[in-house]
Formats: C-alpha cells, sequence, structure tokens
C-alpha cells in the first residue's frame, strides 16, 4: 500500500442537528453539521409533520381548467388551408 494517501481519522468527532442534538462518533471530517437527525425526523418520533401544501390542488385545477379551455378554443378556431405550388 502506498503511504500517506490516507485521510486522517478523527475519533472524537461531533455531528450537529439543527434540532441541536449532538451525537459523537469517528469519521474523517471534523465536524458536520445536518438539518435533520434519528432525535426529530417524524418517522423515528412518530411525530407527523406536515407542510404547508394548501392550495397546490386548488392551483392545479385552475391550471388544468386554463389549458382545457385553450384547447376548446384552439378547436373552435378557423384553420388557415396553406397554398402549395
Amino acid at each position: 500500500m502506498k503511504k500517506k494517501i490516507h485521510p486522517n481519522y478523527h475519533n472524537n468527532v461531533k455531528i450537529i442537528c439543527a434540532c441541536g442534538n449532538v451525537i459523537e462518533t469517528g469519521s474523517v471530517i471534523e465536524e458536520m453539521k445536518v438539518e435533520i437527525c434519528a432525535a426529530c425526523h417524524p418517522f423515528y418520533t412518530g411525530k407527523k409533520k406536515s407542510l404547508d401544501a394548501t392550495g397546490r390542488v386548488d392551483r392545479f385545477k385552475k391550471l388544468a381548467e386554463k389549458a382545457a379551455t385553450k384547447k376548446v378554443a384552439a378547436k373552435k378556431a378557423p384553420r388557415v388551408a396553406k397554398n402549395k405550388k
């Protein structure tokens, strides 16, 4: 094996979550910051967090209606014949 190509391993690495939980482990990175961990993840805690998704279905329906009206308007419009020479 080649010498001096492996990264330095740190035994006391802190993983800091956005919720404030601190986990100590070993890694080649000295400190890590994460957004979610087992202490605050809804799957592990059993608490459901709902995102603010109100209005998305209404917005989709509005876009679908708009597309349908454009399609109907396109069918009603007279077509212009192209002259071929």
